[in-house]
């Protein structure tokens, strides 16, 4: 016998056994009491009293019981019945909105007669408070809102009393307390929110006990029926049932109590709390949503990845394992759902693993295109929910005609949850390989970054003939902080020679720079202390000249506005340098500044410096004229400066549009000279002048040289600036000089009285356009001594950039003259292509240095990537060289980013 309802109901499943309680989230209705007991238990009955009383039992009595136990009818006082309003339907999802009465629903039986009349009762009356009582819904009815009863059983999980009860368990009972009348001090609210969170009130106003019986799971549905013969619910319509943050979702459910068992039917969706979706036609799953048998998988991991399967097995909540398995992340094709994803696994099973956040296949074939393309017996990957874990990397293969073919397969070891390590084995079938790592370590106040590469020399083109041993480099560095003001760390940069990273493709710097250093921050002030040790990787470098640093301190501080508005600033700095051949240099300088900016009612803006260098110098060795022999001892050098800056801008609106004519003049006034050929060049060899010291008071980017004499500086800015944020700038300026000072070399734009013209102009109009044009020439015959011009124009379809360098050579500089022009092309064809080209001229020699293609194709699943190269210059063991990379990226099956390419040369 089956009685169906039509309104939308919650059935509660309680995971301690299989009770359950249906409850509905419109107004509380009268209690239901006992309707199923199980066998050998009998519900208590009350005490008979003299006169009328409120029942503490069950007002509908025992409406089916065990053979043993007789259903006993409690008496029915005679109270006064008020109107109840009849349940609201719930609709839980989108669906038919059905409410019909069920036969013999009343408002004391809203749910209908299930076995036998009963006489009609109205409930006692418990008031409850609310947790939230303004954002409650107002009941239906009109009249005052009936509190919700107590039930035998009833509990704050469920309030409604225990339906249907296992063996064993007995519901416990609750004490039914006075009503006050409607609108007194203390009646009940009129609206409330939903019954989990009401908590009732004693008389004492203590808080109610604690009821702990487990998380419910919770059913809402169209249509609902149950079968007490044997014990089945039958849901259909929209069926969604929900245990935690478990959701299942289905056409049709039958819950079988005595199995606590459900088997959802059509549109099966199961939704786990950790954001993986779990499809099926049909789905036989336990009570509490944990275990399930499905028929036609399909899966939805956290990344969208998807998974589908004939069959599966779906235990403890954790474990998927499914049979003649489908893998892939790659989204159907949008006109063809049917064609083959670019990439997927099939295998006969496919294991998914929550717990363990492990993916693994058997018997599994990789297939691209639809084509099998590799077979493994057995494959694993971590699941999306996994950022770290120890595994093989998608490998790299090139070709190179100086190494032949290269196979890179890299492995990553998660060797804590702040620490990890990247292995490259790097083999090569022309050349001895490459063992490549790297290794990182997050500490609370620090990190350590290291990367190292190591491997044979190859005697044929690496040493003289027969001659073998080691080649690689090193490079780490490390980061610790002591307190909020100090911290300290170190930079290791070593190599066994001067090409080994250039051959190897892991970078081309000049030089390799280690140092071990402490620092401070506070407010504004700022300290440092450090040894530094080089590496030059030149062909002209001499070990021997190279200098080691030990130490060099450094000290700033910038003060706060004095009483006539200026602020003083003051540096500090000591030097101790040390050369196995050469000149040894220490050194302490000491350079306060003064410094006040004003303005005057004419709007001209000046700012006034003026300071003092301070230098002492010890030396040994150091070279001078050939006519001087070196000179070993100390020195000194006292040189006050001051200089005056004068700017007055003008204005132009034009629309919505601004111009800005700047006129802009300083002056500078200092000892002639300063520079003495007792006193060491160890920081200012390389000297460049352009439109960015134009204005500077010394022009020399270090402390060894000064800039001295009398000196006017001069130049005109003009700026265009639009709505959208486009501009166009534009810079002249030239430095007039009363007397020669030879402390400026030939060919540096300052060796006369009056300088090179210095210029600049930038042109930005809008995201699709910036050029950059910078020169400096000569006046006598405006002669070009330095030109660089640099652009990148374009949309995204199609994009160029190039950079032109012309710089003539210099005396006293350590770089000779140089003219190269670099030019790119890139071009994103489409949202899944891209590609580039660049290359690198040589104007002075009329020569190529490098040409590069690459082509990448990228989704939401994959990335191919390749790269041809071509080098054509030579250096000692360096030759040219032609390399072809290929490199598949599968997303989901883990990739780091490497330190370098073995062809990037």
């Amino acid at each position: 016998m089956s009685t169906p309802r039509t309104t939308a109901l919650v059935l509660i499943f309680a995971l301690a056994g299989a009770s359950a309680t249906i409850a509905a989230t419109t107004p509380e209705p009268p209690p239901l009491g006992i309707l199923i007991a199980p066998e050998g238990q009998v519900p208590p009955q009350p005490a008979p009293a003299a006169e009328p009383q409120e029942p503490t039992g069950r007002p509908l009595g025992v409406l089916l019981g065990p053979a043993s136990a007789a259903p006993v009818t409690a008496p029915a006082p005679a109270l006064p019945v008020e109107p109840f309003a009849a349940p609201a339907p719930i609709v839980s999802s989108p669906g038919p909105n059905l409410h019909v009465p069920a036969p013999g629903n009343t408002n004391q039986r809203p749910l209908g007669v299930l076995l036998e009349a009963e006489p009609a009762y109205q409930p006692p009356q418990t008031p409850y408070r609310a947790s939230s009582p303004s954002t409650a819904a107002p009941t239906a009815s009109t009249g005052p809102r009936i509190a919700q009863p107590t039930a035998p059983g009833a509990t704050l999980d469920r309030p409604l009393g225990t339906l249907i009860s296992p063996a064993g368990d007995e519901p416990r009972l609750a004490t039914p307390t006075p009503t006050p009348a409607p609108g007194s001090p203390t009646a009940p609210a009129t609206s409330v929110t939903s019954p989990a969170d009401i908590m009732p009130v004693a008389p004492d106003a203590a808080p109610a006990p604690e009821v702990n019986d487990g998380a419910p799971v919770r059913l809402a549905a169209d249509e609902m029926s149950f079968d007490r013969e044997k014990n089945v619910v039958t849901a259909s319509g929209n069926v969604q049932i929900t245990h935690g943050q478990r959701t299942l979702s289905a056409d049709k459910v039958i819950y079988n109590q005595n199995d606590d068992v459900a088997t959802a039917i059509g549109h099966v969706v199961l939704d786990e709390s950790t954001g993986e979706r779990l499809f099926g036609d049909r789905m036989e799953v336990s009570g509490d949503l944990k275990d399930a048998i499905v028929h036609n998988i399909g899966l939805i991991l956290k990344d969208h990845s998807r998974v589908v399967g004939v069959g599966a097995r779906h235990s403890s909540g954790r474990v998927t394992e499914l049979r003649k398995g489908v893998y892939s992340p790659c989204e159907p094709c949008a006109k063809n759902p049917d064609r083959p994803p670019l990439w997927q696994i099939k295998a006969v099973k496919v294991i998914h693993d929550k717990e363990k956040q492990i993916v693994e296949y058997r018997d599994a074939w990789i297939e691209m295109f639809g084509y099998p393309v590799a077979y493994l017996p057995y494959f694993r990957h971590p699941d999306p929910t996994v950022k770290r874990r120890s595994g093989f990397l998608m490998p790299k293969f090139a070709n190179s005609s100086d190494f032949g073919t290269v196979l890179e397969t890299p492995y990553f070891w998660a060797i804590s949850d702040y620490e990890d390590a990247t292995i490259r084995p790097i083999l090569m079938s022309d050349s001895a390989p490459v063992l490549a790592a790297q290794y990182r370590k997050r500490l609370l106040k620090g990190e350590i970054d290291k990367n190292g590469t190591d491997t044979t020399k190859d005697h044929e083109s690496d040493t003289e003939k027969g001659e073998l041993g080691m080649r690689g480099y090193l490079d780490a560095k490390g980061r610790f902080d002591i307190n909020r003001t100090w911290r300290w760390g170190f930079d290791v940069q070593r190599a066994t020679d001067d090409t080994f990273m250039r051959r190897y493709g892991f970078g081309g710097p000049p030089s390799l720079d280690s140092q071990l250093f402490v620092e401070g921050f506070r407010r504004n002030n700022y300290i440092s202390a450090k040894t530094l040790v080089f590496q030059g990787l030149q062909a002209t470098d001499d070990v021997d000249a190279s200098p080691i640093v030990l130490p060099l301190v450094d000290y700033n501080y910038v003060g706060e506005r004095d009483r006539v508005g200026g602020r003083f600033n003051f540096d500090l700095n000591f030097l101790a340098l040390t050369r196995a051949k050469g000149t040894d240099t220490r050194r302490l300088a000491l350079h306060p500044r003064w410094e006040r900016g004003f303005r005057d009612a004419f709007g001209s803006v000046y700012t006034f410096q003026t300071g003092l260098n301070a230098d002492l110098y010890h030396v040994n060795s150091l070279a001078r004229d050939a006519e001087k022999p070196d000179y070993d001892g100390v020195s000194y050098r006292m040189f006050p400066y001051a200089g005056l800056e004068w700017r007055l801008p003008f204005v132009k609106n034009q629309g919505a549009a601004r111009q800005i004519l700047e006129p802009v003049v300083s002056a500078a006034i200092a000892p002639n000279g300063g520079n003495s050929d007792k006193i060491p060049n160890e920081d200012s060899t390389d000297f460049e002048f352009d439109e960015t010291n134009l204005l500077a008071l010394n022009r020399f980017s270090g402390i060894d040289r000064v800039e001295g004499g009398p000196r006017v500086n001069y130049g005109l800015k003009w700026g265009y600036y639009g709505k959208d944020g486009g501009s166009t700038t534009a810079f002249v300026g030239q430095t007039y000089r009363p007397r020669d000072d030879t402390t400026f070399g030939a060919g540096s734009g300052l060796e006369d009285n009056f300088s090179d013209l210095v210029a600049s102009v930038a042109v930005s109009p809008g995201s699709y356009l910036t050029a950059l044009y910078r020169t400096r020439f000569a006046t006598d015959n405006f002669s070009p001594n330095r030109n660089e011009a640099s652009f990148a124009v374009g949309v995204p379809a199609l994009r160029l950039s190039g950079n032109y360098v012309f710089l003539a050579s210099q005396e006293d500089s350590e770089f000779s003259s140089r003219e190269e022009l670099n030019m790119s092309a890139k071009s994103y064809i489409n949202r899944f292509w891209r590609t580039g080209l660049s290359g690198v001229r040589d104007m002075e020699s009329n020569e190529m240095r490098s040409v590069a293609f690459n082509a990448t194709f990228e989704n939401e699943c994959m990335v191919f990537d390749t790269r041809v190269t071509r080098t054509f210059y030579e250096d000692r063991d360096l030759r040219p060289t032609d390399a072809i990379t290929f490199h598949l990226i599968l997303k989901t099956l883990g990739e780091v980013t490497t330190a370098a390419n073995i062809t990037s040369n």
